[in-house]
């Protein structure tokens, strides 16, 4: 017999099913609540509140687990690549060699962009931010790939928007860099891997051969696998509900844009970088700041470090380390807002404070430190972000339609007003 839970209203008792899922988690379903009893739950921010059944991926902060359709995420950042993994996400499988090949030539034939688009970037003021242009170039595809909006959608159609978009996200971001720096745009070479081919249209020059260190291109796939997918967070949940409008990917995965552009969202790793920046112009008193994070009456917090999610560790910060430690003595680089992020990170893991609150560095604090090493703006950081993210909200985009699920549709507890009749101007 399944599970239910008994829900008393003055003298009416519900039985409401009980959802368990492969992981064991349990949820107590409300779908017909209002039907059956004519109230609605309030749940702000929804984090009670499951929106929807994924199997994409497990997410359990308490234990500190990530897992991408059942694959650690430990052993995918240790062995796989990241077109790997989007396909993982995408397709619910890990490809065959062969599968992988097929999937690198098709994203090979879509990586240039129509030149229309780069008119696109002639209209944007020169400072322009990065997420504004990111936001609004992928949505314009849509106006260049009109078969996109076509309803219904047969799955090769669908496949093919998929494709096209993972190839250009690439060229676009590499763009948007050489434009914010007032350089000639490099064009893609599809004898690289993918990432490879992104590092070199960021890096590259036109006038010579550029070689892309090893030790780049493996940290910058780590990175990108370890923000690839983490489950319904705001924007992914936010490409969700604008696709359950039948809204098209493109437009979809411009709103999820949008969304992570948040400094509460994706702009967590810039906020690190403007935190060194602040302790650098202070002097660099790391003990100073220290206390100060430690201070309950002083509003100052470190930036990088615990997280909302993960109550004991999270897991992905394990894995950026590693490659944060291999890239900054590849590189050799010399910045004191590196040195001073080391000594914070050195406090953080053998302080009390710091580790009987769980509060070690996070995804974000490494993410932030390897992408200024690799001579990244701040302002770049969160388009990064996007660009590792794109595979998840695809693949919940894609689950979203495979499912048939209704169109996204919030309750409201309504605090305003009640009836009021209507004065004329004169008479107010």
């Amino acid at each position: 017999m399944s599970e239910t839970i008994q829900l008393k209203i003055g003298d009416k008792t519900y039985d409401l099913p009980v959802i368990q899922g492969t992981e064991d988690e349990k949820a107590i379903d409300i779908s017909k609540l209002r039907d059956l009893t004519g109230y609605v739950t309030l749940d702000i921010g929804y984090k009670n509140t499951g929106a929807t059944k994924s199997a994409i991926t497990f997410l359990d902060g308490e234990a500190g687990i990530l897992k991408y359709r059942g694959y650690p995420i430990e052993q995918l950042a240790q062995k796989s690549t990241f077109l790997e993994v989007a396909y993982l996400l995408i397709y619910g499988e890990l490809p065959t060699a062969g599968q992988l090949k097929e999937f690198q030539t098709k994203i090979n034939k879509h990586t240039l962009v129509h030149e229309d688009l780069k008119k696109f970037f002639d209209g944007y003021p020169s400072h322009s931010h990065p997420m504004g242009q990111l936001t609004g170039l992928i949505s314009s595809l849509s106006a260049f790939y009109p078969e996109s909006l076509a309803t219904p959608q047969t799955p090769e159609a669908i496949d093919e928007t998929i494709i096209k978009l993972l190839a250009k996200m690439t060229t676009i971001v590499s763009w948007i860099y050489k434009k914010s720096l007032g350089h000639p745009v490099i064009y893609p070479q599809n004898k690289f891997d993918y990432v490879t081919n992104y590092l070199y249209m960021t890096f590259g020059q036109r006038t010579e051969e550029v070689t892309i260190d090893p030790v780049v291109v493996d940290a910058m796939n780590v990175l990108l696998i370890l923000h690839a997918d983490h489950e319904q967070n705001c924007s992914t949940s936010t490409v969700r509900i604008v696709g359950s409008s039948d809204s098209n990917l493109y437009s979809s995965i411009s709103a999820g844009i949008s969304a992570l552009w948040g400094p509460l969202h994706g702009g967590a790793n810039q906020a690190v970088i403007e935190m060194l920046e602040k302790i650098k112009a202070d002097g660099g008193d790391t003990d100073k700041w220290i206390a100060k994070a430690k201070d309950k009456n002083d509003p100052f917090r470190l930036m990088g470090f615990g997280h909302r999610v993960y109550k004991n560790f999270d897991p992905r910060a394990k894995i950026i380390k590693k490659a944060c430690d291999d890239i900054l003595e590849k590189l050799g680089i010399d910045d004191e807002v590196l040195d001073i992020a080391k000594r914070l990170e050195e406090v953080a893991l053998k302080d009390p404070y710091f580790v009987e609150r769980k509060l070690y560095p996070n995804v974000d604090f490494y993410s932030g430190i390897i992408y200024r090493a690799l001579g990244f703006p701040t302002e770049m950081f969160t388009v990064l972000f996007a660009l590792g993210r794109l595979p998840g909200w695809i693949a919940q985009w894609k689950e979203l339609r495979e499912n048939k699920e209704p169109i996204g549709r919030p309750r409201q507890i309504y605090t305003g007003a009640t009836t009021r009749d209507y004065v004329e101007i004169s008479k107010r």
